[in-house]
């Protein structure tokens, strides 16, 4: 059987031509042998097994068809967060981690500090949220039923099952509650974007990306019926797409929220615009 480093070396090979075939082939790697970083640097002369062996070969080549490396391994980190993810569900990026950022910076970590993810996927936003501010109330829903399962599954795993998810669409499990703060990263991708046919997202539930109006119509809807399910001076924030900060924006202010703003990912792009209503 090849030692740790010909195992890395192979991958390698398989994957050149991808977009960061060394990266790729290590975090497989520590998947398949259950280590970190460091056993793999100490000990590159030690042989797998011939099932590790067996497995790092089919999860490579999963890889190399395409596939992302967060449905290969089935998890991803999240704000120092270990998630499970599937299929099911849109991937955490980093830049999501922008709304968590600001999300922190509008509320008090108070007892009764209520707060709610909208299509929370793999409970990625709500659990970060829920690991920042032990006190507060977070509830989080989706559609659909693998979903919620999964954010659950992620919610008992990280010891965060006190985050309630309940399977409806956005708001409608949560009638006659009220919010200090809602957030949501929807659908806000345009269904004839042509970046849809290409890389990491060729795998990911379209649902769960597009949207209709150019990619608003989800962002309109929630924009349309979070006053009715926010505190007075509770605030609304929602990712989107760079290229749409103009339109959310107007669509925030045309439904009354006041202090629009629009903060940029780390890449420097247009990423996540809030408003808040008036008190």
């Amino acid at each position: 059987m090849p030692s740790i480093i010909e195992a890395q070396q192979w991958a390698k090979q398989q994957l050149a031509g991808g977009e960061s075939p060394k990266v790729d082939a290590k975090v497989i790697l520590q998947h398949v042998l259950q280590c970190n970083q460091t056993y793999l640097l100490t000990w590159p002369e030690r042989a797998l097994s011939a099932e590790q062996w067996q497995l790092y070969q089919t999860l490579v080549t999963k890889r190399v068809a395409g596939e992302p490396v967060a449905y290969v391994i089935g998890e991803r980190e999240f704000w120092s967060l270990s998630l499970k993810v599937s299929p099911a569900t849109l991937i955490p990026r980093p830049d999501t981690e922008v709304l968590v950022e600001q999300a922190l910076k509008k509320v008090l970590n108070h007892a009764d500090t209520h707060i709610v993810d909208l299509g929370t996927g793999t409970g990625a936003i709500a659990l970060a949220l829920a690991s920042e501010l032990p006190k507060a109330e977070v509830f989080a829903s989706d559609l659909h039923e693998d979903a919620v399962n999964l954010a659950k599954y992620n919610a008992s795993e990280l010891g965060l099952s006190r985050v309630q998810v309940k399977q409806g669409s956005w708001f409608s499990p949560f009638v006659g509650q009220k919010f200090d703060l809602v957030v949501s990263n929807p659908p806000y991708i345009d269904p004839a974007d042509p970046h849809l046919s290409q890389g990491d997202v060729r795998f990911e539930p379209s649902s769960a990306l597009t949207a209709e109006q150019h990619g608003l119509a989800d962002i309109d809807h929630i924009a349309s019926q979070a006053p009715s399910y926010l505190k007075a001076g509770g605030w609304l924030l929602l990712e989107h797409g760079f290229d749409q900060k103009g339109a959310v924006q107007q669509l925030l202010t045309a439904k009354g929220f006041v202090e629009v703003f629009t903060e940029q990912d780390y890449g420097g792009m247009d990423r996540v615009t809030g408003g808040r209503i008036k008190e």
